[in-house]
């Protein structure tokens, strides 16, 4: 009899280990992805649709854009603050859920030549490019050719030198503005999907050698982030339109040509399931 219950015992724990074991794997980021389609091919007809995204938090990363301490155009400035402060709890959450994070503030690599999230990038094996997918490039819906300010009086020149001290950087993040040495990481890492979110939806977001353009043309799933973004637009440029309704354009261009977006409350609603907590985040829709 005393064999029998250590036997049935040992059973019934080998099944709640194996319970445990599956659910901690089947985990998963599923998050509500809006694209664009052209429903008649002759048109310029485009509706938006939602579809579900599944990902796996170990095979996910998210970058952060050119979130300078400091930009030339005070508006972009004060907007980037805006964005910082709703954007440190979603990262907090990542590195929760174990989804790494990658700082990019481009041209501020000096500064944090010593931090050893910046070593463990350069420590990063090198892996061969596939070939880039060559895809169409259709123009933006707005007028950016002058810089994209709409603080009068603003002047192009470099002043950042590091990023927005209000986002936290974690001791498993990742510093980088170079595409191939992200792009190492990643591989590394089997990382195949790229959360971005950041400035400028119609400079670096897209055209960074790190951002959509190229990160998609190597294969990767990105996700824009759409209300943890802004453009560089001034509204007395084409199409004459408000900056958030600029913005927006921007954005609709992306899920157009380039990928889809996502809300960061359906993201950190996300990471809160897959980490076995259900609490929100209170982000704004866009």
């Amino acid at each position: 009899m005393m064999r029998a219950t250590r036997a049935l015992t040992a059973a019934l724990l080998a099944v709640g280990c194996i319970g445990v074991i599956a659910f901690a794997s089947s985990a998963s980021l599923v998050i509500p992805l809006r694209t664009r389609v052209q429903v008649f091919k002759d048109s310029d007809n485009w509706q938006a649709v939602t579809a579900r995204g599944d990902f796996a938090p170990a095979d996910s990363a998210i970058i952060v854009c050119d979130m300078w301490d400091k930009h030339w155009c005070a508006g972009a400035t004060n907007r980037v603050e805006d964005l910082a402060r709703r954007m440190d709890p979603v990262l907090r959450k990542a590195r929760e859920t174990h989804v790494l994070v990658i700082h990019a503030p481009s041209e501020t690599m000096e500064f944090y030549k010593d931090y050893p999230q910046r070593q463990v990038v350069l420590r990063a094996s090198s892996f061969p490019h596939p070939e880039s997918l060559v895809l169409a490039d259709p123009p933006l819906p707005i007028d950016d050719s002058d810089g994209g300010c709409d603080t009068p009086g603003d002047k192009e020149h470099p002043v950042w030198k590091r990023e927005n001290p209000l986002l936290s950087i974690g001791p498993e993040d990742a510093i980088s503005d170079n595409g191939d040495e992200i792009y190492n990481l990643l591989r590394q890492r089997n990382i195949h999907t790229l959360f971005i979110m950041g400035v400028h939806a119609n400079m670096c977001i897209l055209n960074r050698s790190f951002a959509i353009k190229q990160m998609t043309k190597w294969g990767l799933h990105c996700v824009l982030v759409r209300d943890l973004t802004d453009a560089m637009y001034n509204p007395a440029r084409k199409p004459f339109v408000s900056h958030v309704a600029g913005t927006e354009l921007v954005v609709e261009h992306i899920e157009r040509f380039w990928c889809p977006s996502a809300l960061s409350a359906d993201l950190i609603l996300a990471m809160a399931r897959a980490g076995g907590s259900d609490s929100g985040h209170p982000a704004g829709k866009r």
